[in-house]
């Protein structure tokens, strides 16, 4: 091949005419003072077509509740066909924007994965890429490598892709409720019950414990509540791996040059080390660190970083970490919207996980495996059951606060390293140093 991109493809050729593998990676090599663009490819070749493979995807509901590596099966899509899908990428089937692109609703056919007419067939969320994204090949190199081969319920499932000239575009299954961010700061959201939001935690706990404990340890490096989805069933399964890495087989910390994270929900050790010098130490339990800010979000109902809260409250961890220990400091701090209908005791454990997952020292902290045994022990606790009343005036005022906190259900933070003014009201904001 004599360019990155590939050979065009005449969008009216028949569908077997085949883009480059997604494992193909774009270097830059200067030589004679010029720079080249060569191309190099891995020797595990993700991009297998599901119509030339001949073997029927597993489901995700016949997963085994720990996960399995599997074989790449990915249906290799032409772009007139997710065109298709989407009615021409029309404006009123977005489900989200990032700094990668849109996400579009479409629709295909539930066997042949064909585009279909809307209502027919399955539901599909096709994530097409912005080209001016400085970080859209590689993150979706990413997203393929990973999901391509990892097999789990608590993560979203990838059906296939589409690279086309400059198109990069990623086709996964399509989750109904959307992202657990929009349930708990979204105006006018349905407040999430106590069991459900265990549940939650729990189902992401277990993607994340997957990722850490397989073959190849997998630091997810984004986790925060936009990039949790549910299904009907408000299942959660953890999306957007456009950032993931693969950790260090010794256990120590992998030291990347490229500095990404969304401010809140990054590690001290990342923070301190990353964001000032653009080397950044991550760790597998980086991870255990976002989790935590995340667990606490879901206790409280606010948002890691959220710049329109009075002075001192504005970092979530800083704020509340002093509340945790204590059990009438805890009620005060919880979701009022809860209406009180949790197990204190159980609110009090939750409340002592965060503060394990927040260690300044890594090492301190918890395993993702140790985390979910404690996540289980929890749910176990039952609530007493509590005439709920009208809604608590600090629920109304949460419910205001919440105004300004409106997301898609696959909608991402992209920023740089500031905060962005405006916009989203302070959310977390994603990290880049390039």
């Amino acid at each position: 091949m004599g360019n990155c991109w590939g050979t065009p493809v005449d969008h009216h050729s028949p569908g077997s005419t085949k883009p480059p593998s997604p494992e193909t990676t774009e270097k830059s090599v200067k030589q004679n003072g010029s720079t080249e663009r060569s191309i190099s490819k891995s020797a595990e070749t993700i991009g297998q077509s599901a119509e030339n493979s001949g073997v029927n995807e597993t489901p995700p509901s016949s997963c085994s509740s720990t996960g399995k590596i599997i074989t790449p099966n990915l249906k290799m899509f032409t772009f007139a066909e997710l065109k298709s899908a989407t009615r021409n990428f029309r404006p009123d089937t977005v489900l989200g924007e990032g700094g990668f692109g849109r996400v579009f609703k479409g629709w295909v056919d539930e066997k042949t994965y064909a585009p279909s007419k809307v209502g027919v067939g399955i539901a599909v969320a096709v994530k097409k890429s912005n080209p001016d994204s400085p970080q859209g090949l590689k993150e979706w190199q990413s997203e393929v490598k990973f999901l391509g081969k990892f097999s789990h319920p608590n993560l979203v499932r990838l059906l296939g892709y589409c690279w086309e000239d400059k198109e990069f575009l990623l086709v996964y299954e399509y989750m109904q409720k959307g992202s657990l961010e929009n349930h708990l700061f979204r105006r006018g959201a349905e407040p999430l019950s106590w069991s459900t939001r265990l549940n939650i935690a729990i189902g992401a706990a277990r993607g994340l414990a997957f990722l850490h404990t397989s073959e190849k340890q997998v630091i997810y490096r984004d986790f925060k509540t936009s990039n949790i989805l549910l299904d009907g069933d408000y299942n959660a399964k953890l999306s957007d791996f456009g950032l993931a890495k693969l950790g260090p087989s010794n256990g120590n910390s992998h030291v990347t040059t490229q500095v990404i994270g969304t401010y809140g929900y990054a590690a001290p050790e990342y923070v301190a080390t990353g964001f000032h010098t653009c080397l950044g130490h991550l760790y597998v339990k980086s991870d255990v660190y976002g989790f935590g800010v995340v667990l606490l979000e879901m206790l409280t109902g606010l948002l890691a970083l959220d710049t329109n809260r009075p002075g001192g409250e504005h970092n979530l961890v800083e704020w509340t970490k002093p509340s945790l220990s204590d059990k009438k400091k805890l009620k005060k701090i919880m979701d009022p919207r809860l209406q009180e209908q949790y197990p204190l005791k159980g609110a009090s454990q939750a409340a002592q996980l965060v503060i394990k997952c927040l260690e300044s020292d890594p090492k301190n902290r918890p395993s993702m495996e140790e985390v979910l045994e404690t996540l289980e022990q929890i749910n176990a606790i039952r609530p007493k059951e509590i005439k709920a009343g009208p809604m608590h005036p600090t629920a109304q005022r949460q419910e205001l606060r919440s105004a300004n906190h409106q997301h898609h259900p696959y909608g991402h933070h992209r920023s740089p390293l500031h905060n962005r003014q405006g916009g989203h009201g302070g959310t977390g904001v994603r990290a880049r140093a390039h």
